[in-house]
């Protein structure tokens, strides 16, 4: 082992000793809303299939049966085998882009490969020294490299402190050019929902450029599934809108919603858009397929909504602490120390729950949890031991 790998041991080994050691576990989806894991079938409580359609064996099976010979390499191929400035950009996206923009009443979208690429690509494109960026405190980690990449000056607001972001605009406002204030819509560790509405009066008043990453809202919120935005009537108002496709839409990639001068200016300017390659088109063709659908969904979302208010109920009657009272499928429980969330963890994978531990720096120091993830696919009869085996596990 040389020198560089035994200093690289010995941080592990410090990482280990703090209980905060990564690892990759082999998974493989055994059917519906269940995991598989070596001899172990657990209910999947870590994904991020909220809607279940990339585990719908019929949906999925409806997709499939639209390939023919004429159309498996221009619909179902596996690769684009560029970047979409050279020849990779496949009529796929187009026609995907065209329905994201009718869906959101006619605005530009812009189909990047994930959300990560998306928010570390958009904000050090549209920025420089002259801006500042104001963001919430728990921002999702992309949109934390982002502001890194680019030039601005960034400061982050206590989480949801509308009161606190208003105060370092009064104040700064004048300094800057252009002002960028950036909020997630339902907050991945904690599942509570920004107030959307506020922000839109806020940037209104300070002329602010409005970014929403809502990740976790498209398909799960909004009557017709179009997130945060459409659910809170603020869809018009919001400058910067980010959905992905790798959550409730069971896919693959991300898109930007925006004006037609700030989509045109990133296909110039994003380069994480710029220099990778493009989607194949197997992925864009599902997409459109699902775009079909979602609008139609209130019945899962519905469900959903009622599955994590039940659950969260169940949780707090047994003591334990779940943050917010809201009803995102996002349900955090907080253990507190980062050895004991994965020895509870473990525990709950051996009884067939499949639920991850989260950890500094990923949350806060002293608030490790588990992170709880419902798709509608699941059913109250299937949860119903949960509670009691955290409770267990953990002490309470």
């Amino acid at each position: 082992m040389s020198f560089f790998e035994e200093e690289l041991q010995t941080r592990l080994l410090k990482i280990d000793e703090l209980g905060l050691l990564r690892k990759l576990y082999p998974a493989q989806k055994s059917g519906g809303v269940f995991i598989q894991n070596g001899d172990n079938t657990c209910l999947n409580l870590a994904s991020n299939d909220y809607l279940g359609l990339a585990s719908d064996r019929d949906f999925v099976h409806s997709f499939y049966q639209q390939k023919e010979a004429g159309n498996l390499l221009d619909s179902f191929g596996p690769g684009a085998a560029a970047s979409r400035l050279m020849t990779g950009n496949h009529p796929a996206y187009q026609m995907l882009e065209r329905r994201l923009s009718a869906l959101y009443g006619q605005k530009y979208a812009l189909v990047f490969n994930s959300g990560y690429h998306l928010n570390v690509g958009v904000l050090p494109a549209l920025t420089d020294k002259n801006d500042l960026i104001i963001a919430d405190r728990l921002c999702h980690a992309s949109l934390i490299d982002g502001m890194r990449l680019s030039r601005a000056s960034f400061i982050r607001f206590p989480h949801r402190d509308y009161e606190k972001l208003e105060c370092l605009l009064a104040k700064k406002r004048h300094d800057y050019r252009h002002l960028f204030i950036v909020t997630e819509s339902v907050f991945s560790m904690d599942g509570d929902v920004a107030d959307l509405r506020v922000l839109a009066e806020i940037k209104k008043k300070y002329q602010a450029v409005l970014y929403v990453d809502d990740a976790h809202g498209v398909g799960v919120c909004g009557e017709t599934g179009l997130g945060v935005g459409e659910e809170q009537g603020v869809l018009d108002e919001i400058d910067l809108l980010v959905g992905t496709f790798g959550k409730a839409w069971g896919g693959q990639g991300a898109f930007l919603i925006s004006s037609p001068v700030v989509g045109e200016y990133l296909v110039n300017t994003a380069r994480s858009l710029i220099f990778t390659t493009g989607l194949p088109p197997v992925s864009l063709s599902w997409l459109i397929f699902v775009a079909g659908f979602l609008a139609g969904m209130e019945e899962k979302r519905r469900n959903l909504r009622e599955l994590a208010k039940w659950l969260r109920l169940e949780l707090r009657n047994c003591g334990l602490e779940t943050k917010s009272s809201c009803a995102s499928n996002i349900i955090p429980v907080i253990i507190g120390d980062s050895g004991k969330a994965l020895a509870v963890a473990d525990s709950l994978r051996a009884n067939g729950f499949w639920v991850n531990a989260v950890r500094p720096p990923t949350v806060p120091p002293k608030t490790a949890r588990l992170r709880i993830s419902l798709t509608a696919s699941m059913s109250k009869d299937k949860l119903a031991p949960l509670p009691g085996l955290i409770c267990k596990h953990s002490g309470w």
